[in-house]
């Protein structure tokens, strides 16, 4: 299996029991209800994922039980970063070593005043790079708090050739794909974008090839792509607007607990906990997404009924 280049890849969530236990058969479920969703890969251990509540022992149980339950059907990415170049090349080495076909990372940060220069960053991704050998995901979203130009990503991915795809989530994401496409040509195997595809349009333009998007719906989103990159720009803006309202609600009222609760109504999970200090979502906030939900029938409402 290689990373593709274009097409859907979401963030796939952690899934627990109520007691805030990992739920070993509800991670599994999950993995076999994105590849029945039509994904063209799956990446676990992201921000959407509840990476930052879990263990390092944990982080090694959902990414071994993942990577086996996929077992070579689509594609996985793991998510490795951490501030530590040291750490970050540990991970990186344990994914290639389970099987995963490319990584996910952010730049170094830690909080919002740890960060490293742009010859840090080099360096970071280097040695992560020599660790795994096998494709990075560059990952640029504003929760780093780092500003990368496009002119330092095409600097990384000429010092660092494995570093050749890009999730872009940050204000003006279009216009910087665009650019970036523009600029960086061949070199550039795999422009996604992220933020639950809220501006999936504009970015399709830009030239995004893929989106990383939630585990919620990507089986609605799939047909947008496949529209767009057919040169049929109306169908998917048709398609698009119809998604457009439960995307929005996902991204500006739920966060990463929308993906578990249409998972949890529709079956395929018992519990769609989140980590304290995360909240649960208000019965009025579920109820306003649930309608939007059964008025698209995803799949994520039926697998497991």
């Amino acid at each position: 299996m290689t990373l593709p280049l274009n097409g859907i890849i979401p963030i796939v969530p952690t899934i627990f029991h109520e007691n805030g236990d990992l739920d070993h058969e509800g991670n599994r479920r999950v993995m076999d209800l994105s590849v029945d969703q039509g994904v063209d890969g799956v990446c676990i251990l992201a921000n959407f994922s509840e990476q930052f509540l879990l263990t390092d022992e944990e982080r090694d149980q959902v990414m071994r039980l993942s990577i086996e339950q996929i077992a070579g059907r689509v594609a996985t990415v793991v998510t490795t970063s951490h501030f530590s170049t040291r750490i970050a090349a540990q991970r990186a080495k344990a994914a290639a070593e389970a099987g995963a076909d490319a990584l996910m990372m952010m730049p170094p940060y830690h909080g919002a005043l740890l960060k490293a220069d742009e010859q840090g960053m080099i360096e970071h991704f280097e040695t992560v790079a020599e660790a795994c050998g096998i494709p990075i995901i560059l990952q640029d979203a504003p929760l780093s708090g780092v500003t990368m130009t496009v002119d330092f990503m095409l600097r990384l991915n000429k010092r660092v050739p494995l570093v050749n795809c890009f999730k872009i989530e940050v204000p003006g994401t279009a216009n910087k794909l665009r650019a970036l496409v523009e600029a960086g040509g061949a070199a550039i195997k795999g422009p996604f974008d992220g933020e639950e595809a809220i501006t999936l349009m504009a970015d399709l333009d830009g030239g995004a090839t893929g989106t990383m998007t939630s585990a919620m719906i990507p089986d609605l989103i799939k047909p947008i792509l496949h529209a767009h990159a057919a040169g049929d720009r109306k169908t998917a803006a048709e398609l698009y607007a119809r998604v457009l309202p439960i995307i929005n609600y996902e991204n500006r009222q739920c966060g990463l607990r929308a993906a578990k609760a249409l998972m949890l109504e529709g079956g395929v999970i018992k519990s769609d906990a989140v980590r304290h200090p995360l909240t649960p979502l208000h019965p009025k906030t579920r109820e306003g997404l649930l309608e939007l939900a059964r008025e698209l029938n995803p799949l994520s409402i039926r697998w497991g009924k």
